[in-house]
């Protein structure tokens, strides 16, 4: 399913075995409880990065578990409830008192992209892996809160159509050029974890109050955080004033 491990003030969140991560009721729940216990531990430096095992960070929902519900409205009924408890997983990140980094071992793909895009930098290897939203080709309209993600985070009007209108599967250095992910430059799962490392290293020195850092991250995305209702607060936390 996953872990949770603290190594220092790195947190590392990690989709572990060898399948595609799809987001059943049972990994959702654990994700929320994970991302909990990340908040309640964090310091004024803490940083969360967040991986898989496997030639997949996640591959979406449990469709499976949906459409086995043995009728249409079963496989519908289904199928919202897993995106209506997948909201809190995104609101939780958002929130979240620290930097995020998903470090991508391979394919993200629809509610795994946008795991990933639910992070403050997304690293994704040069050799293997996509970010594709598939449910243009599915058949599937988006809730309101993948849309808002997409908007507040892929600054491209043409990106957004081509991504969410075309289905198209991007690879990581287009990805990069795009303005969707921060890096690519990575050959290998090891590569890719190590240069999060790197990063959260950078960033755990800053010390930021985390406080303060979830705050300004919410008044950066206004509608999504609108649409998952988490209201921007002032915080002032500064012995220099």
């Amino acid at each position: 399913m996953c872990t949770l491990e603290k190594r220092g003030n790195l947190f590392f969140l990690t989709l572990t075995g060898d399948d595609d991560h799809r987001f059943s009721l049972t990994l959702i729940e654990t994700l929320i409880f994970a991302l909990s216990q990340v908040k309640s531990q964090a310091v004024h430096g803490s940083a969360l990065i967040t991986t898989a095992h496997g030639k997949f960070f996640s591959n979406g929902f449990d469709l499976a578990w949906a459409q086995s519900a043995g009728s249409s409205s079963g496989a519908v009924a289904r199928l919202h409830h897993l995106v209506t408890s997948f909201k809190p997983v995104v609101s939780a990140l958002l929130s979240l008192p620290m930097p995020t980094i998903a470090a991508l071992p391979g394919h993200a793909a629809a509610a795994g992209f946008l795991l990933a895009l639910s992070h403050d930098y997304v690293l994704m290897r040069r050799d293997r892996g996509v970010l594709y939203m598939s449910e243009v080709d599915i058949g599937l309209t988006f809730p309101d809160y993948f849309t808002a993600l997409m908007r507040s985070k892929i600054g491209s009007a043409s990106a957004r159509r081509d991504i969410l209108l075309t289905g198209k599967k991007v690879k990581g250095e287009e990805a990069v050029r795009m303005g969707i992910v921060d890096s690519a430059a990575h050959d290998s799962e090891e590569g890719v974890v190590e240069a999060a490392v790197r990063l959260g290293e950078q960033l755990v020195k800053r010390k930021w109050n985390g406080e303060v850092y979830a705050e300004i991250r919410k008044s950066l995305y206004p509608e999504i955080c609108g649409v998952l209702g988490l209201v921007p607060k002032t915080v002032v936390a500064s012995s220099k004033l």
